[in-house]
């Protein structure tokens, strides 16, 4: 999987969900039946269930990107070994080359 496209899923979800839940609070809270009060008591919970929610979600990104991060790492850790053995081993089929044609 491509990391920087995974991330950025990740992000587009999270910002998706907040938004549905924000416009679906709204709208939800404008045509239900209630006094002012109760309007304001019930944005005042939702605002915090909502803080609550986000704050759960930003914690799940941010272990989610340090997981890639570091399986990153060690891709690139993998790759450098095996290039830098290919180097090696060219070098010495060049040198062997060299004392041939000597």
């Amino acid at each position: 999987m491509d990391e920087g496209k995974g991330i950025a899923g990740i992000v587009g979800l999270v910002v998706g969900f907040l938004l549905g839940s924000v416009a679906g609070l709204i709208v939800g809270i404008l045509l239900a039946p209630q006094s002012g009060e109760e309007t304001r008591d019930i944005i005042k919970e939702k605002g915090i269930e909502l803080k609550t929610r986000a704050e759960e979600l930003s914690e799940e990104s941010r272990v989610r990107f340090q997981e890639a991060i570091e399986e990153g790492k060690t891709v690139a850790s993998k790759k450098k070994e095996e290039l830098t053995k290919a180097l090696e081993k060219e070098k010495a089929a060049a040198a062997k080359a060299k004392k041939s044609s000597a």
